[in-house]
């Protein structure tokens, strides 16, 4: 058995003079493609307009984007970002929270169904999950890329030493740490895999919302247990019992288990909740 892993991988790609084009950028935009095709090919398979593909890409890549924007300068350095506000434009800098994107993308997709599909907005996730699941899969393949947002140390044969980050030679210089991207990169594989039987299998999509649901606990559920073993992603979560990731998971998770719980009474047509 290996003691540990070096994870030495380049986060950049290639260089076009001072500038670099790096995995996690290609991977989100890899993400995206494969969300289109997948919810695409769901909308066509149930006979709806083709244009609602097109029209559900380009609102999920804005909000989607924006929101995690906004949600990693709102909920881990509003300090500074309240102080330099030019700041926030600068994504290429980094900086971009998975919570604010969900949070956006739910507000983005009760826009869309009420301008576009005229149907209640679980029924959209019902047909999404999918396709954010593999969204988030290339996400989490990004941070590992980027040699980000990894654990604490581990005595576990899996551990990785990620050379390449600054921080871990600060805090865990010659100790392997749990690879958290690549545990995250498995729940999502999970929640889209469960979502597609559910669909497929089950024709579960009949209760509106009940797929949604289960995604989300199997997403924020494991979420919220991972960040225990997760480094601090900002120097305020130190000593924190419950960081700010769980803190943001917590409502997702009680989303979830309401969509659930109310699944059987939810109708197909556009509603406000």
């Amino acid at each position: 058995m290996l003691a540990s892993i070096v994870w030495d991988v380049d986060p950049a790609i290639f260089h076009i003079g001072s500038h670099e084009v790096r995995w996690y950028g290609l991977l989100w935009g890899v993400g995206f493609l494969l969300a289109y095709e997948i919810v695409g090919r769901l909308f066509k398979k149930e006979h709806y307009p083709e244009e609602w593909a097109d029209k559900l890409f380009i609102y999920s890549l804005i909000f989607t984007v924006v929101g995690a924007r906004l949600g990693h300068c709102l909920f881990y350095e509003w300090d500074y970002y309240g102080a330099h506000p030019g700041e926030i434009l600068k994504i290429w800098n980094g900086g971009l929270a998975s919570h604010g994107g969900v949070f956006s993308l739910i507000l983005g997709m009760f826009v869309f169904s009420k301008v576009v599909t005229k149907k209640n907005v679980w029924w959209l996730f019902d047909r999404m999950i999918p396709g954010v699941a593999a969204l988030c899969f290339c996400i989490r393949l990004g941070n590992l890329m980027n040699s980000e947002i990894f654990g604490f140390p581990t005595t576990l044969p899996w551990g990785f030493e990620f050379v390449r980050s600054r921080e871990w030679h600060q805090l865990y210089e010659g100790l392997p740490c749990h690879p958290t991207q690549i545990y995250e990169m498995l729940y999502c594989l999970v929640a889209g895999v469960v979502a597609w039987v559910m669909y497929h299998k089950f024709h579960a999509q009949k209760y509106v919302g009940l797929i949604t649901g289960v995604s989300l606990l199997i997403f924020f559920g494991t979420r919220f247990a991972l960040e225990f073993m997760k480094n601090p992603q900002v120097a305020e979560e130190t000593g924190m019992a419950i960081n700010i990731g769980q803190q943001l998971s917590i409502p997702l998770i009680l989303l979830g288990i309401y969509l659930i719980a109310t699944c059987k009474r939810r109708k197909e047509a556009w509603t406000l909740f």
